[in-house]
């Protein structure tokens, strides 16, 4: 089978509103970095693909508003509307089509221009439930108490994640919002909704990423050391909620286990060195950890307190701060894969983790997981 590198990455810093910043503003800033980080000008790109939201960006045909700016004229190009890490699953497939050898792949947002608690009623079933009222913090405290119910976790446990990432944002300087805080001041956080306290939840963000995928025959002519794709997979759950057992996630266990078998890895918890996952709730972190089979299913608690989870843990878990430390909600995803291709280059600065060979990135769509998508990069190819 054909390979595929990622050889370029840029993020713009997430912050609570770039007022100043068109999507193009954003798109243009992230690009260029791209292309800077892998050697390359627009002229090497053969494609590009746009990830956006109609409903986030508040306009129909929503990818229209970075198409120029992110470098499709006179280019095949193609959109996608969801988490960023699916924009690039779909960039990867046409990396290794045969029709294009490069593939620019770019993921905006501007939560600050939104009223989240309306766009994410929309995803909800227009006849049985979108009437009461519920959105995506409503629904994944639902998540969070059937996940306590089932595991034991408690309100401390949860503060934890809280406390790591917004600890480790201090260290990343693309981040929003680095805190020094302690569990209490977590848990005597306001209620948002029961068990989720306001520093459970990640804040609302603006940002952009890029990243640029090249296939085999051409990753080293841009760059010498391309982070390699090893394996990817996503899979999709339930629609209702009745029709799904929130304590777990099949979907995410699904598309863990196929990633892992494309990519050789017969044990996760040995195999994989750094974990960037899309916690945009303290819960997620723990309850994704253990579906991944990254530990044993409710043992992430003990092993987050155990500090496994910190930057000089065996397993860094969103050394960037994760989504608790800045949420764009459609390029969040992108912004995971852009940081473990940096963590593996050697390139995360301050907040770079030792010895890290083979990492993880994952992306989610839909309430509460309802799909995953699961990407092991690697140094070698």
């Amino acid at each position: 089978m054909d390979r595929a590198a990622i050889i370029g990455v840029g993020m713009t810093k997430i912050e609570a509103a770039k007022n100043r910043e068109t999507f193009a503003d954003m798109a243009w800033e992230a690009v260029n970095k791209a292309l800077n980080d892998a050697g390359m000008s627009i002229d090497d790109i053969d494609n590009v693909i746009t990830t956006s939201s109609d409903f986030w960006d508040g306009r129909t045909i929503s990818c229209m508003a970075v198409g120029d700016a992110s470098g499709a004229a006179d280019k095949n190009t193609s959109c996608v509307e969801g988490d960023g890490t699916y924009g690039a699953f779909y960039g990867y497939t046409r990396a290794l089509s045969g029709s294009y050898r490069t593939t620019l792949v770019t993921g905006h947002s501007k939560g600050s221009q939104c009223i989240s608690s309306l766009i994410t009623n929309a995803a909800f079933d227009p006849i049985y439930e979108r009437g009461l009222g519920m959105d995506m913090i409503t629904a994944c405290a639902m998540q969070a108490n059937a996940y306590m119910h089932r595991t034991g976790v408690t309100a401390e446990d949860m503060a934890r994640v809280s406390v790591k990432n917004h600890g480790n944002a201090f260290k990343n300087p693309m981040a929003q919002l680095p805190m020094n805080i302690t569990v209490q001041d977590v848990i005597s956080s306001e209620m948002i909704a029961d068990p989720l306290h306001k520093l459970d939840c990640s804040p609302v963000s603006d940002g952009c990423c890029a990243v640029i995928i090249a296939h085999e025959s051409v990753a080293t002519k841009f760059r010498q050391k391309p982070v390699w794709i090893r394996g990817l997979s996503f899979c999709t759950d339930r629609f209702f909620f009745g029709d799904r057992d929130l304590a777990r996630s099949h979907s995410l266990a699904e598309a863990a286990k196929t990633a892992y078998k494309m990519a050789g890895i017969r044990d996760p918890k040995k195999d994989i060195d750094i974990v960037e996952l899309y916690d945009a709730f303290t819960y997620q972190e723990l309850l994704w950890i253990e579906e991944m089979g990254l530990a044993d299913y409710g043992e992430a608690a003990r092993r987050l307190k155990a500090g496994d989870f910190n930057l000089d843990g065996p397993l860094p878990v969103n050394p960037s701060g994760g989504l608790m430390a800045g949420h764009p909600v459609i390029a969040a995803g992108l912004y995971r894969i852009a940081e473990i291709v940096i963590q593996l280059r050697g390139d995360a600065g301050e907040h770079q983790v030792s010895k890290a060979k083979t990492g993880l990135a994952h992306g989610v769509n839909g309430l509460c997981g309802q799909s995953h998508c699961v990407w092991i990069l690697d140094k070698e190819k």
